[in-house]
């Protein structure tokens, strides 16, 4: 049976053969911009040997392989195909990765990532931003009119670190290893996210609640990473891990400080941190958990269960009765 040579998936049924490159694909991969066409051509020299589709047997075969050879995907010997940290998929052999793939003359076209090749800061100030207004606009509501508008900057700002926070353990795991990795907007994901933001707006305005918000502007893109191992769990895990340590952090901190409603504030944007990861460990989608559960499940239930305990506890401490609430003394 067939493969797809970009992804390595087995093929059902009829493959999608593109007369640019010479491979077969399956139907994620068929478009040329699905496939890296342009980085296949140059780096076989097909550029110009390529003008018509070629016939294939019932079981295709490369035009340079025999009928009797079992098809293999474009690949060096010894080196691992490779998927990002959930957003862009690159499957080619390291010879073919350009050293900057980021660099906007690398040719790799960055399908669904906005803005691609502008610089990582530019991408972190927009996501980071996006996140802290979500957060003014969730707060504002309960907090305004109560004497404690601070709280509202306050909190946002926990929110937007938390997500920072999160991006940049997977990022610094990625450089860890030596992978080619950046903080990159997501074009559907910052269409949600300015959509709630708008939404949101109008509806505090028209004298309405807000409404919590899907916010996803953004992800950390990695280079290199192989389908599931050590090295994609880890990257994987380092958001979740960073969002339990800087909520313990702040759940410590929080019944440091007496002066209330601060501890209470604080207390909170421990929550944030938890309702972060825990929200991350979904085994479904991009979401990070997908790949934990596949690489090591023991470490996702054992991460997972952290994360979920901790926000059911910081949850019912801050909504205690009064007469109960540790916070307020």
């Amino acid at each position: 049976m067939a493969n797809c040579a970009h992804c390595g998936d087995e093929l059902i049924g009829d493959p999608f053969y593109c007369d640019r490159c010479g491979y077969d694909y399956c139907a994620r991969h068929k478009e040329p911009e699905n496939h890296d066409c342009n980085i296949i051509r140059e780096s076989s020299g097909l550029q110009q040997s390529i003008s018509t589709p070629q016939t294939y047997s019932q079981e295709p075969q490369v035009a340079s392989i025999s009928q009797d050879q079992t098809y293999q995907p474009p690949s060096t010997p010894g080196v691992t195909r490779g998927t990002t940290d959930g957003t862009y998929t690159w499957y080619r052999q390291e010879s073919q990765v350009p050293v900057n793939a980021f660099d906007p003359d690398s040719g790799i076209n960055f399908k669904g990532i906005l803005l691609p090749h502008k610089s990582e800061l530019f991408h972190f100030v927009v996501g980071v931003s996006l996140i802290f207004i979500i957060g003014l606009l969730t707060f504002y509501p309960s907090l305004i009119d109560t004497g404690y508008e601070w709280a509202i900057f306050m909190l946002a700002s926990f929110y937007a670190t938390a997500f920072f926070f999160h991006e940049l353990g997977h990022r610094q795991v990625a450089k860890h290893f030596n992978l080619q990795t950046k903080f990159r907007l997501l074009t559907f994901g910052m269409m949600l996210t300015v959509f709630g933001v708008l939404f949101n707006i109008y509806a505090l305005t028209s004298g309405g609640a807000s409404f919590p918000s899907l916010a996803l502007p953004g992800a950390v893109v990695v280079l290199g990473l192989s389908k599931i191992d050590r090295t994609t769990g880890l990257c994987k895990a380092a958001g979740p891990i960073v969002n339990l340590v800087y909520g313990i952090i702040l759940f410590g901190i929080s019944f440091v400080i007496p002066a209330y409603p601060l501890n209470m504030l604080i207390g909170l944007a421990a929550n944030l941190n938890f309702m972060l990861g825990t929200f991350n460990m979904l085994p479904i989608g991009i979401l990070d958990g997908q790949n934990i559960w596949k690489w090591n499940k023991k470490i996702y239930l054992v991460l997972c269960g952290s994360l979920l305990t901790l926000l059911i506890i910081t949850y019912a401490i801050i909504y205690a009765p009064v007469s109960t609430n540790p916070y307020i003394t």
